[in-house]
């Protein structure tokens, strides 16, 4: 079955690098719009180099966020290529940019450039604090935005060092917003017949990460303390440890909190005045904490998943990534994508459309390999 290709008849032109801005354009590639990737001549994308592991000397990364995309190469510091880009850009629909701010307002390739070249394109900045204010030219990987933004003062337990997201979140979602944005801006101009220019950033997106928590001083002037895997909110709701393996355990509200109680086989805990109350439970959080994990611990992981999942309470195994990789969910949603033309499976995108996933249409691009096909140089 042909893959789903809700974007096909889309240019877009992509001068992105590293993870936000390609990210941005794989979405777009594998909806079936033909995504132009722009890089610089001497070397490309510097993630091509962000290994290992490397897959025909270029690094797994780039393949698996550059898939499906056409590539050039253009070394837009000098006119010539400029001219080129604006040349793409005149019968495109998106253009996507991650450089820093003031560096594409220097090049001639800013928002106003580019959107009197073609009034009807829409113009995505993805940027590391934002356009404006004082930290607009400070660079921006997204270790920086999870320590600026909050995020390692809410991740752990209290007594943890700071602690980083095991994944690239920042970049990975400012990639998100900026389909999201540039999807509505097509809708906009649909009405208006004009484009636009869609501006996010990595900060942004970090502080939309802790949203609850910052909301939450805002409200009482308290800063949010680490609760380690555990909730703010709601108490049980984290990881134990069981005789052999972790578990997490979700008891969401008091129906499967009296469940829980039951199922562990201490039904006093629900009408224990301490923990009767999801109030309750959050102010007694650590004597709720200590009466649960002895308790946990003196059966093996395969059991509690047995009991805890017959008695109707949400619980999960904490899977490595290797767990995961042979779990029979992964293979029942079919999120793995074959890229054409190699053994290499990587991760496709979490949607479907009538129940057919997008299929990557062509491997990452190598550096330069369709110059000849759309620009007018060899």
């Amino acid at each position: 079955m042909a893959s789903p290709s809700p974007l096909a008849g889309l240019r877009v032109v992509e001068v992105g690098q590293a993870v936000a801005g390609p990210l941005a354009g794989v979405i777009l590639a594998d909806l079936g719009a033909e995504v132009i990737k722009v890089e610089k001549p001497d070397g490309g994308d510097d993630a091509r180099l962000w290994g290992p592991p490397f897959i025909d000397d270029t690094a797994l990364s780039f393949h698996a966020y550059n898939r499906g995309k056409r590539g050039v190469t253009l070394d837009l510091k000098t006119p010539a290529d400029v001219a080129q880009l604006k040349a793409l850009v005149k019968d495109a629909d998106i253009l996507i940019q991650n450089l820093r701010p003031g560096v594409v307002e220097a090049l001639g390739i800013g928002p106003q450039d580019m959107l009197a070249a073609n009034p009807r394109l829409i113009f995505c900045s993805i940027w590391a604090f934002g356009y404006t204010g004082p930290l607009r030219l400070a660079p921006g990987f997204d270790p920086l935005l999870q320590a600026y933004g909050g995020m390692l003062s809410v991740t752990g337990g209290p007594d943890d060092p700071p602690t980083f997201a095991g994944a690239a979140i920042n970049d990975k979602a400012t990639g998100m917003w900026c389909v999201i944005g540039a999807l509505a801006a097509l809708r906009q101009r649909d009405a208006t017949g004009l484009g636009c220019v869609v501006d996010t950033s990595l900060f942004e997106s970090a502080v939309a990460w802790v949203e609850t928590p910052l909301n939450a001083y805002l409200a009482t002037g308290k800063t949010p303390v680490r609760h380690g895997t555990g909730s703010a909110n709601l108490v049980p709701y984290q990881t134990f440890e069981t005789a052999d393996r972790p578990i997490c355990v979700a008891a969401g509200n008091q129906r499967l909190w009296v469940k829980l109680a039951r199922a562990m086989g201490h039904p006093e805990w629900a009408e224990d005045v301490r923990f009767r109350t999801g109030r309750d439970r959050t102010a007694n959080r650590a004597d709720l904490v200590a009466a649960i994990r002895p308790v946990l611990r003196q059966q093996p992981r395969a059991y509690w998943m047995e009991t805890l999942g017959r008695a109707g309470v949400p619980c999960a195994p904490v899977n490595d990534i290797a767990e995961l990789a042979a779990t029979p969910q992964l293979a029942a949603v079919d999120l793995l994508r074959q890229v054409p033309g190699s053994d290499l499976r990587v991760v496709g995108l979490p949607i479907s459309f009538n129940g057919e996933r997008p299929r990557p249409r062509t491997a990452a691009p190598t550096l330069g390999q369709d110059n000849a096909a759309l620009l007018n140089k060899a």
